[in-house]
């Protein structure tokens, strides 16, 4: 077995919705100082099946990337504490939306030439729920795909993978891909493990690779925010006032005001 080269890519995201406010025209949404950011929930079950594949293919490598401005160097060296080998990240200094073909073009114009074997992704980022890099991104690279995976299994030779796919209704389909592959990974896939002292220690001083992107105006032109908006407030309840016998009073008139009985 010559090992595998896989990789992870990670999002950073906010921590809460409570600092975050829609920017005056309606076409942003705007990170104030005491905005939290941590790394995508959902990614953290990527990086740790990267690293059990790792674990059973010896000679393997985990790289992690993520896009966005300095802020998101953070989430790779997350990553990093958790046992990843490799960080990189592609530097877009904007705070503008980006679409997901935008990160994925920028994604694959970097692995395009780095022979990965295997790419992983968290099912979804949990700001934007748009749940289409991966897709986008095995298109790029002319990789086979799945999405919503529960189960993965790579053959021993490495030429092949068998996954199995979440669909509606809790039921799975089974499919078996061809490598090099995109996978899309579910929630439920595992258990995320803690990072140990030592990878922490390793993460704090290694060195973290920062890719400048050149003429990407066009990829970030191909999506635009027509506009946002806070949502509506649910109808508010009504707490009924004093004994049971008035309570109860109250509720059905309420109730045939409302033509309900």
């Amino acid at each position: 077995m010559k090992g595998m080269n896989i990789l992870v890519c990670v999002k950073q995201v906010p921590d809460s919705a409570d600092t975050i406010t829609i920017s005056e025209d309606s076409s942003r949404i705007v990170y104030d100082k005491g905005t939290v950011f941590r790394l995508n929930r959902y990614d953290e079950f990527a990086i740790e099946e990267a690293l059990r594949i790792k674990e059973h293919f010896s000679g393997s490598r985990v790289d992690a990337v993520s896009v966005g401005p300095g802020r998101v160097i953070q989430a790779v060296r997350k990553a990093m504490e958790t046992g990843v080998d490799y960080g990189i990240h592609i530097r877009v200094e904007t705070e503008e939306y980006l679409s997901p073909s935008a990160r994925a073009s920028l994604i694959a114009h970097y692995a395009c030439t780095k022979g990965y074997d295997l790419v992983l992704t968290g099912i979804m980022a949990e700001d934007d729920m748009e749940c289409q890099v991966g897709q986008i991104l095995s298109e790029k690279l002319s990789y086979s795909c799945a999405t919503a995976v529960m189960v993965q299994r790579i053959a021993e030779d490495e030429k092949s993978i068998y996954v199995e796919r979440e669909i509606e209704g809790g039921v799975r389909e089974c499919i078996t891909l061809a490598m090099p592959a995109v996978l899309t990974v579910q929630s439920r896939i595992n258990t995320p493990r803690y990072p140990s002292l030592s990878n922490v220690l390793r993460a704090r001083n290694q060195e973290i690779e920062v890719i400048e992107p050149h003429g990407t105006d066009v990829i970030f032109a191909d999506q635009s925010i027509v506009g946002l908006g806070y949502p509506e407030d649910a109808a508010t309840g009504e707490f009924l006032k004093g004994s049971s016998s008035d309570k109860a009073g109250t509720l059905l008139g309420i109730l045939h005001e409302l033509s309900i009985v």
